[in-house]
């Protein structure tokens, strides 16, 4: 059985622009990766240790949770701290 994949409509006139050739280069892109690479690692360098003490519950949640992300539990954890601490992280209930 064949799956059916559903496209948004940005997905929809980036597909349409594709099959058409109508796509073209952007200029500047070098600098645009090198302006990124250098935020995502300062981002995501780990110079300091943080040691806490949660209870059993909460520890089992937070894998679980790492788990369907895909990613190990102390990434997920220090994810959440940084969107936490930047101001990012959002409620979603």
């Amino acid at each position: 059985m064949k799956k059916t994949i559903k496209y948004d409509d940005e997905e929809l006139e980036i597909l349409k622009a594709w099959e058409a050739g109508t796509l073209r280069p952007v200029s500047g892109v070098a600098k645009q990766i090198k302006t990124h690479r250098a935020a995502a690692e300062a981002t995501f360098k780990k110079d300091q240790r943080l040691n806490i003490r949660i209870s059993s519950r909460d520890l089992r949640n937070l894998q679980a949770r790492a788990l369907e992300e895909g990613v190990p539990y102390q990434t997920f954890a220090a994810s959440l701290l940084h969107k936490f601490v930047s101001g990012h992280l959002v409620n979603q209930q």
